[in-house]
C-alpha cells in the first residue's frame, strides 16, 4: 500500500486531501495529545472523527487500521521511505511525529530518553489509573456500593499526582524549560480528572500547586487550544 486511496478505512472516511496525514480520533485525552501535537508542529493534516456513539471503533474499516479499536490512529502518506505508514497507539504517535518534525523531542540522547520516560510514566500510570477514576466517580462504577476500588484508584491518582508535583517544582515544563511531548501526553489527562471527571475535590488537587500553575499554561497555549477540539463534532 503506498497512498491513503489504498486503505480500506478510505471507504468509511474518504480523504478530501490526500496528500495531507489522516488523523482519525475524538476529542478525549488521549485523541487530543495526537490533534495537539499536529497543532504544534503545523503539520499538513485532515482530522476524521470517529464518533463512539455510532461505534465507529469497531466498523470494518476502523479496525483494518487499529484492530485494538481504540483512537486515535493515523496514517502518513509521506512516510518513511515515501510510503503510507499507518500507527496506532497515541505514544507511539507522538514519538513519531516528534522524530518526523524534529520538534517537541530533545535531540540530546540522554535528555531524549528522560522526556521518553516521562511520557511512559503518562501511559502507564497517570492514564490508566485517571480513567479508572472516570469510571468509578463519573460513569457506571458510581452505583457500585462497595467503594473500595472506588478508593484505590483516588489514592494512586493522589499519589502520581504527588510524583508529577514533585518534578515540576522549580520547572517550567516537565523537561525544564522547553514544552514537549511528555507536556503534550500528561496535561490532557490531568485536565479530564478535574474538569470531566470532577475528581478535584476526591484527589486532593487544590494542594498540588505546580501541577495547577502547569496546568494553566498548557492550556494558554493556541495550539493546544486548537487541538482540544480536533476533531469537531459533527
Amino acid at each position: 500500500m503506498t497512498g491513503i486511496t489504498d486503505f480500506p478505512i478510505h471507504a468509511k472516511w474518504p480523504a478530501r486531501h490526500p496528500e495531507r496525514l489522516q488523523l482519525y480520533s475524538l476529542p478525549t485525552p488521549n485523541g487530543v495529545k495526537v490533534s495537539i501535537m499536529l497543532e504544534e508542529t503545523g503539520l499538513a493534516y485532515e482530522p476524521h472523527l470517529v464518533s463512539f456513539e455510532s461505534n465507529d471503533q469497531m466498523s470494518p474499516e476502523f479496525l483494518s487500521l487499529n484492530p485494538n479499536n481504540k483512537i486515535p490512529a493515523i496514517i502518513d502518506p509521506d512516510g518513511p521511505g515515501g510510503q503510507a505508514l499507518p500507527l496506532f497507539e497515541s505514544g507511539a504517535i507522538l514519538l513519531y511525529l516528534a522524530e518526523k518534525t524534529g520538534k517537541l523531542l530533545p535531540q540530546d540522547p540522554a535528555a531524549r530518553y528522560e522526556t521518553i520516560q516521562w511520557l511512559m510514566f503518562q501511559m502507564g500510570g497517570i492514564g490508566p489509573m485517571f480513567g479508572q477514576v472516570g469510571f468509578f466517580h463519573k460513569f457506571a462504577g458510581k452505583e457500585y456500593a462497595d467503594k473500595r476500588p472506588r478508593d484505590r484508584y483516588i489514592a494512586e491518582s493522589a499519589r502520581l499526582l504527588a510524583v508529577l508535583e514533585q518534578r515540576l517544582a522549580g520547572r517550567k515544563w516537565v523537561m525544564g524549560e522547553e514544552f514537549s511531548i511528555a507536556d503534550i501526553a500528561i496535561f490532557p489527562w490531568v485536565r479530564n480528572l478535574v474538569d470531566y471527571y470532577g475528581a478535584g475535590e476526591l484527589v486532593g488537587f487544590d494542594k498540588f500547586s505546580n501541577v495547577r500553575r502547569v496546568l494553566g499554561a498548557f492550556l494558554d497555549r493556541p495550539a493546544v487550544v486548537r487541538g482540544l477540539k480536533i476533531p469537531a463534532h459533527a
